[in-house]
């Protein structure tokens, strides 16, 4: 059998290459709004960050997200992510 090809990302925080689903997408929509994208398919500029707590922290501190999507980001998304990480963890 043929292997399948794995789709990689980077991680905007570590710029390691991982496997799409051990990261997680934050979206930027054509409106401005910037939200946690769960399923990887909503509309807009991505950004993908290591499922990490110790990686969201490093974020938050430089303000990664700001810089990468292009607009200000809200304090609040770094939350929203953590609590999206756990629950994709389970």
């Amino acid at each position: 059998m043929k292997q399948r090809k794995v789709p990689l990302r980077k991680c905007i925080v570590t710029n390691e290459m991982k496997p799409k689903q051990e990261l997680i997408r934050i979206v930027r929509s054509p409106e401005g709004t910037v939200a946690v994208d769960i399923t990887g398919k909503k509309n807009g500029r991505g950004a993908y960050m290591t499922n990490d707590d110790e990686v969201f922290e490093i974020a938050k501190k430089k303000d990664v997200l700001s810089r990468h999507l292009q607009t200000k980001v809200d304090p609040t998304i770094y939350d929203e992510l953590r609590e999206a990480s756990k629950r994709s963890r389970k």
